[in-house]
């Protein structure tokens, strides 16, 4: 909680803002005067009065926003504004969420024995606090792309018109041509502002944003972004700015108060304690006005969740965790009604306050979201139209000759007559030419500012960025200040092995909340065992169980890769998620890569040895406990393999039925050259390569080693060569007669008890003899491992996220 102001003495009235934190509850006051700070441990008694003594004088609580020099959104019943008496200068209007975190520690060591009152200086903080100011400026952006048309066949009725015909020579020229989406859009947003980007669709808010925000590629746009008179380095963008996009990318079986944490392991190096992250996502919380719904899940479609305006903030609470310097937002408030926008600009506004530069693009704001806007920036099929505060609307349409009647909405009338000049035959020319002189003549009368500014620029980039972060900016918050210099430069916030284990903890939490995902695919497995078990129960050494193992053997590898199809929509549903969180380096995407493979092989394990345990015994198959080994690490080696393909796939397609019907033609040509249905010698020399790639040749060859490696068992005796033609009908006797007219013209002697065909000789036959059963378990292991590596490029460059 913060108090708004007392009178400390007839000369001076201070500000002070005290926060209320988390247990071990301390209340803190902060004096911008006199460098002051005061604070007293909340007493035990939950009703007992909290007094803060600033010098002189007492401050009462109160409910306002620690993070806003605004009155909250609901004010209390006590509130009291008091004016500044002595000159000097401004202070900042609230301290960023580094400057209230970094003495969090200072405050937790106090016991029974700690003094009522302790004073503690905050020179510190007051000088880093008024480091210069931060201004995004971009000059003279330019975006097109090629636009192909459609070329019209040839007409069948006279008097058609085609491409080819005189009067459509003209757009012949228009192949290829470019369409401008940007064209040389200038303008400037401070530290502590809102900047808007209005226009009707299709006027380029979005691309402008985008084109800010180093998502267009640096060959398709033209013109400069600097940061405080220095060009804007793509890599440090990503560490100072965070993007916000149209869409409410969240996981929605996870609460708001976790998926905020998530963001803060992520992004909050870790330096920070547990408790101070906590303490970030807490505060946070507060300021996004998210305390009811802080323990309620995201929800979707199927699960009940929270509000529209609730999820908004929540996006923006996930990419604000670390306190970015620049902030981007694309259209934040579409799609929610009158007030949760209003809410949610109000948020940016406190964000801008806090020492941030806001940008985002709204469609049509209210008169109430206007009156939170600092400046201004109308477009119009890619043009600037207008550009300044909204208290200069009025001025300029009214030189324009289109004064703003009185009590109507100024963006609703400046949009409205936009679109109507868009409908004219000449367009928003004349306004855009317009535009361009009253800036001119605007720029003119404020040189002397602009002089100033130039001096500010001295200061360099990489100086205003470290000052920055000691302050508290940019997940310092309490760091060690030896590190400031190299935090303005770091990529990541955490190392690799500490953003696994996040990425680890959220999949098995969301798995956890959606046991059924898993259930179901254990009931596949289960089934498909079972069934099985009972077809193929106890087969004997016959030649008819040889050709029932084959069948076995075929069918069993071969669904370890299909019940592994469902591992498509797993990422499909996380790839816009991925891909917001790896845009402005949240983590790494090869943390992601290493983090799904080592969770997925749990259930993979527990999945294999269901299977195994299922059909090893009850279709009788040999080797004992080895060849049970040797059977369970065949069928994990297979789902692993499986997976593994499944989810390079899934980095490719970007549709689910689409994913799924490439996974499933792809398996059955897999199958298909396993070796089952035409042994290698039969396959055409074309279709060998085919054969060779197959991920189920592998495993079937490895498990049919583990079968039938065994010299010394048989399986066909005598008689029982003839089971598999059309004299296996005949009786018993006959057929010991035929051996014996074979065995004298062979010369040799065949009785009933002789064995004929042995394991191996079944193995020559289905043409398994060039690869061992332990070289087919690594082969098909290394499949696994070689199809997550192109995972892991499939996203390092199809994830850019970027407009060409």
């Amino acid at each position: 909680m913060i108090g708004s102001t007392d009178t400390v003495d007839s000369k001076t009235s201070v500000k002070f803002d005290s926060l209320s934190l988390f247990p071990p509850y301390k209340t803190v006051c902060f004096g911008t005067e006199r460098n002051i700070l005061h604070y007293s441990p909340r007493q035990k008694r939950p009703d007992a009065h909290i007094r803060l003594s600033c010098v002189s004088g007492d401050v009462s609580r109160s409910t306002a926003n620690p993070f806003s020099g605004d009155p909250p959104i609901f004010p209390p019943k006590h509130h009291m504004e008091l004016q500044k008496l002595a000159p000097g200068p401004r202070p900042r209007v609230s301290p960023n969420l580094g400057e209230l975190l970094e003495r969090i520690d200072e405050f937790t060591d106090s016991g029974e024995n700690s003094p009522a009152h302790q004073t503690l200086s905050i020179s510190s903080i007051s000088s880093n606090s008024r480091s210069y100011p931060f201004v995004l400026s971009f000059h003279n952006l330019t975006y097109s792309i090629k636009v192909r048309r459609k070329i019209s066949p040839p007409a069948v009725f006279p008097g058609a018109r085609t491409l080819s015909s005189p009067e459509n020579m003209a757009d012949s020229s228009s192949l290829g041509n470019m369409k401008i989406l940007l064209n040389a859009i200038s303008g400037e947003a401070r530290e502590g502002e809102i900047l808007a980007v209005l226009g009707a669709s299709g006027s380029g808010k979005s691309t402008l944003i985008d084109a800010l925000a180093d998502r267009i590629s640096k060959e398709s746009l033209k013109g400069t972004i600097s940061l405080n008179g220095e060009v804007l380095d793509s890599r440090l963008l990503k560490v100072i700015s965070a993007y916000v996009m149209q869409d409410d990318l969240l996981f929605p079986m996870l609460t708001v108060e976790e998926t905020l944490m998530f963001s803060a392991e992520f992004r909050l190096p870790r330096s920070l304690s547990k408790a101070k992250k906590r303490a970030r996502v807490q505060a946070l919380i507060d300021q996004l006005g998210l305390q009811s719904a802080a323990k309620t899940v995201i929800g979707d479609e199927g699960h009940r969740g929270v509000s529209g305006g609730e999820r908004r903030r929540v996006s923006i609470g996930t990419d604000i965790i670390h306190d970015p310097i620049v902030l981007f937002l694309d259209e934040p408030t579409s799609g929610l009604d009158s007030t949760s926008a209003y809410m949610v600009v109000k948020v940016l506004q406190r964000i801008a306050q806090s020492g941030s530069i806001v940008v985002m693009s709204i469609h049509q704001p209210s008169y109430r979201i206007m009156s939170l806007l600092d400046q201004l920036l109308f477009l119009s099929h890619g043009q600037t139209v207008f550009r300044g505060s909204p208290r200069s609307l009025q001025p300029f349409f009214s030189e324009f000759g289109h004064p703003i009647p009185e009590h109507e909405n100024r963006s609703e009338f400046a949009l409205d007559l936009i679109r109507e000049l868009e409908s004219s035959p000449q367009g928003t020319k004349s306004l855009v030419e317009f535009n361009k002189s009253w800036q001119r003549m605007r720029n003119h009368g404020q040189n002397h500012h602009k002089g100033v500014d130039k001096l500010k620029f001295k200061v360099s980039l990489n100086d205003l960025v470290s000052a920055s972060i000691s302050r508290g900016k940019l997940v310092s918050g309490g760091a060690d200040s030896s590190h400031h210099e190299t935090s303005a430069v770091q990529k990541y916030a955490n190392p690799m092995w500490m953003e696994m284990i996040v990425i680890s903890k959220r999949s098995i939490l969301n798995s956890m909340r959606t046991p059924e995902l898993f259930l179901i695919r254990l009931m596949a497995v289960l089934v498909t065992g079972l069934i099985l078990a009972t077809i193929y129960w106890h087969l004997d050494s016959s030649p008819k169980g040889v050709q029932e193992r084959l069948g076995f053997f075929a069918f069993a590898m071969s669904t370890m890769f299909y019940t592994c199809a469902e591992a498509i929509p797993v990422f499909l549903m996380e790839r816009y998620i991925f891909m917001r969180e790896t845009a402005y380096n949240a983590y790494r995407r090869s943390s992601y890569v290493l983090a799904h493979s080592l969770i997925s092989l749990p259930s993979l394990i527990f999945l294999s040895i269901t299977f195994a345990t299922t059909t090893f015994w009850a279709v009788g198959l040999a080797g004992g406990f080895e060849g049970f080994v040797f059977y369970f690490l065949a069928i994990l080696a297979s789902f692993w393999a499986a997976n593994s393909f499944v989810t390079f796939l899934s980095g490719i397609v970007s549709h689910v039925m689409l994913g799924f019907t490439v996974v499933v033609a792809i398996l059955a040509y897999f199958v298909l050259f396993s070796g089952f249905f035409i042994t290698r010698d039969r396959i055409p020399a074309y279709w060998l390569w085919f054969h060779y790639i197959s991920l189920v040749k592998y495993p079937y060859e490895g498990v049919l080693q583990n079968e039938f490696d065994d010299p010394t068992k048989c399986f066909a005796k005598g008689v029982e060569i003839f089971d598999n033609t059309p004299l296996g009908a005949v009786p018993t006797e006959l057929k010991i007669k035929l051996l014996k007219s074979l065995s004298s013209t062979l010369g040799m002697n065949i009785t009933s008890s002789t064995c004929v065909t042995t394991g191996l000789d079944i193995l020559k036959k289905e043409g398994i003899t060039d690869i061992s059963k332990w070289n087919c378990l690594w082969i098909t292991i290394a499949w696994g491992f070689f199809f997550r590596i192109l995972f892991y490029f499939t996203l390092l460059t199809g994830s850019k996220n970027k407009r060409r």
